[in-house]
């Protein structure tokens, strides 16, 4: 069969279709990644082929948008989004929507898959499904807070082109597949089928320092994403480090682009400032995680069973601190005030390593995740979908 996978230009939405795409291309099927430029390097990188659709989207744009200099998101107020109050957030998906569906319809007549899988704020996926009769199977990315009031915004707004368009509604998804274990998943998320999640984050080499165990000294890692720098994070990096390095028996490892290490200025001797690498690659050396909420850091972290302290600073990243804290897993430090407090990053960091319950709770959370079945496991159920 045909499978055409789509998402919304952001490469973290997008990932975790790509161990799906391995699977159904095992299995000698045909997968083809259709979206804007922003994920085809990833796509790329993974092996997946593309077709290019649309211009670059850029979604550091609207975050930074009226950002002061040097302030982030967190200190001003911005995109901190609780309670579920998606609207505001999601109607860029939906204007996103209105530009992208007729491009998206021409890439399908002319391919003809006979499947589309899409994150559920790719709202043009469930169009083309119901124009051309395919079945459209939504993945989450992890903790998801915004899909599914996205998708009740765009059923009570699309009305006029959803009548352009032949419809009569917004269509529903034939099946929800989630990469996110039940017990860290919102409660209120609508069931899905759940499906293992298997880390990418990206690919790369082996870092040679994985291999060098810190005597005597228990190894964190901490890792921002790639947003965090580009949105005035570096003091926030800077506190971290400065945290860490009251701990003796701590190694810090802290990931970062390298064109932001120049900027960051001196660190303690206990802390190993590295180059972005895939986190599978060395997660099984390290104790605990600090990250910002990332669906990926977040995931991969559960998947090695590793305590982590979270500080958000954008949209859902607040409601996935709020489950590592709820599932025991991690604590979290979501008020800018505390974040830029080394003491207080210090403190949740020693409590974190200290107490022997997180340690349990990321266990289980692990086990959870390795008894899901695994993408290549639905691959039949998606046949079968697609008659």
């Amino acid at each position: 069969m045909r499978v055409l996978l789509m998402s919304t230009p952001v490469s973290t939405h997008f990932a975790p279709s790509i161990p799906l795409g391995w699977a159904l291309r095992a299995a000698g099927h045909d997968v083809l990644v259709a979206g804007q430029p922003d994920i085809v390097g990833t796509a790329h990188g993974a092996g997946l082929c593309t077709a290019v659709v649309g211009e670059w989207f850029d979604a550091l744009e609207p975050l930074t948008s009226g950002l002061p200099e040097g302030k982030r998101p967190i200190e001003v107020g911005h995109t901190r989004v609780r309670d579920g109050h998606w609207d505001d957030v999601n109607k860029i998906w939906l204007i996103h929507c209105r530009y992208m569906v007729s491009q998206y319809l021409a890439l399908a007549r002319e391919w003809k898959p006979d499947l589309i899988v899409a994150d559920p704020l790719e709202f043009s996926a469930l169009l083309v499904g119901g124009v051309l009769r395919i079945p459209v199977v939504n993945r989450r990315w992890g903790v998801d807070p915004a899909g599914f009031p996205g998708q009740e915004m765009a059923a009570r707004t699309m009305g006029t082109m959803l009548g352009r368009l032949g419809l009569d509604g917004l269509p529903r998804p034939a099946l929800v597949l989630d990469p996110c274990p039940p017990s860290l998943q919102v409660p209120e998320a609508p069931a899905s089928q759940g499906m293992r999640y298997v880390p990418f984050n990206g690919s790369g080499s082996l870092p040679e320092w994985a291999a060098e165990k810190p005597f005597g000294r228990r190894r964190v890692c901490v890792t921002f994403g790639r947003l965090t720098a580009a949105l005035n994070g570096l003091p926030l990096v800077r506190t971290v480090a400065e945290a860490g390095g009251a701990l003796d028996d701590v190694e810090l490892v802290l990931t970062l682009e390298p064109e932001f290490q120049g900027e960051l200025g001196p660190v303690p001797g206990n802390v190993r400032v590295v180059d972005p690498a895939p986190l599978n690659l060395f997660l099984d050396t390290c104790d605990a995680v600090v990250h910002h909420g990332g669906a990926g850091s977040t995931l991969t972290a559960s998947a090695f069973g590793l305590p982590q302290l979270v500080l958000p600073g954008i949209t859902d990243t607040f409601v996935v601190a709020d489950r590592v804290v709820a599932t025991g897993v991690g604590r979290a430090l979501d008020e800018a005030g505390t974040q830029n407090d080394p003491e207080q990053v210090r403190a949740a960091l020693r409590a974190l390593l200290d107490d022997d319950g997180h340690v349990t709770a990321a266990a289980k959370l692990r086990d959870e995740m390795a008894a899901m079945p695994t993408p290549a496991h639905l691959v039949p159920m998606l046949e079968e979908l697609a008659g």
